[in-house]
């Protein structure tokens, strides 16, 4: 049988704790194209363009539980050839207890994205080396800039001119 707790105060602590939790982690979307293959392999001496694109997105499943998805692109050209695209969508399932609006906001915006980050890093680096391209290391993201950047933007686009 469970032990009661000793007071009415410490149950209420204990069900206010603040709490983060991964349920799972899982890949929704993959995708890599090697469109001038072989091609690009005998090409000597080329200084590749690499782009970045990043985005995250989130779904409340239930009372604090967020399918959280952070969805990477990276193109490698040179000149108007593309050598390669690679997509990856890296999601998770988080609960997330005990915070209030803005700082449930927050963890979705900076602390979700930082804990699925590595698994798309590696995944990016993989299919890149793997299709017989140098490999490709991804420098870490801050991801608490970019949330505060689209904070602030929002709040300038609500302001009255």
């Amino acid at each position: 049988m469970a032990k009661e707790p000793e007071n009415k105060e410490n149950a209420t602590t204990e069900n206010n704790e603040k709490n983060v939790s991964l349920q799972t982690i899982y890949i929704k979307d993959l995708s890599f194209e090697a469109p001038n293959s072989p091609q690009v392999f005998l090409e000597q001496e080329i200084t590749p363009e690499t782009k970045l694109n990043i985005s995250n997105t989130h779904t409340k499943l239930s009372e604090g539980v967020y399918d959280v998805s952070l969805k990477l692109s990276v193109e490698s050209t040179y000149g108007e050839k593309t050598m390669f695209l690679a997509e990856v969508e890296q999601a998770g399932v988080f609960a997330i207890k005990g915070y209030d609006e803005t700082e449930t906001r927050a963890l979705i915006g900076i602390f979700c994205p930082n804990t699925l980050f590595p698994y798309i890093r590696e995944l990016i680096s993989t299919m890149v080396t793997k299709a017989g391209f140098p490999a490709l290391l991804l420098q870490p993201i801050n991801f608490d800039s970019i949330y505060n950047q689209a904070l602030e933007q929002a709040s300038s686009e609500q302001k009255p001119n």
